[in-house]
């Protein structure tokens, strides 16, 4: 009874040397993966930069985005700002028959049928 008791703890003893074992290993290689994911200098750099070139993107194309502007005078197109758009769009959909004849119409203006082509 003895010897069972023995080999029962030198067991137990053995499982939780594995366990903690397998934490410190898994400890070891957190603390060595850290330094394989941690940003470089000049990658940061380069994300400010990004950031910075967005910003100037978004700044310099806010008006076409938000303003009233003409699109092509001669043909008579107007920019209007994109919420003003969708309200638009909303209230002509409300009839679904009249938007899509509206629809139409522009589209068969701004692109009038071409020629057909006359082969010899």
């Amino acid at each position: 009874m003895n010897t069972e008791s023995n080999s029962r703890k030198c067991r137990n003893g053995l499982s939780v040397l594995g366990v903690a074992g397998s934490f410190l290993v898994m400890a070891w290689l957190v603390w060595l993966m850290r330094g394989y994911t941690q940003p470089h200098e000049l990658a940061q750099a380069r994300a400010e930069q990004r950031l910075k070139i967005k910003a100037d993107f978004i700044a310099a194309n806010a008006p076409l985005l938000n303003d009233y502007d003409w699109a092509d005078k001669p043909k008579g197109i107007v920019r209007i700002p994109v919420e003003r758009a969708k309200e638009l769009i909303l209230q002509e959909w409300q009839n679904p028959a009249a938007g899509r004849s509206n629809l139409l119409a522009r589209a068969a203006r701004q692109f009038p049928p071409a020629a057909p082509v006359v082969k010899p």
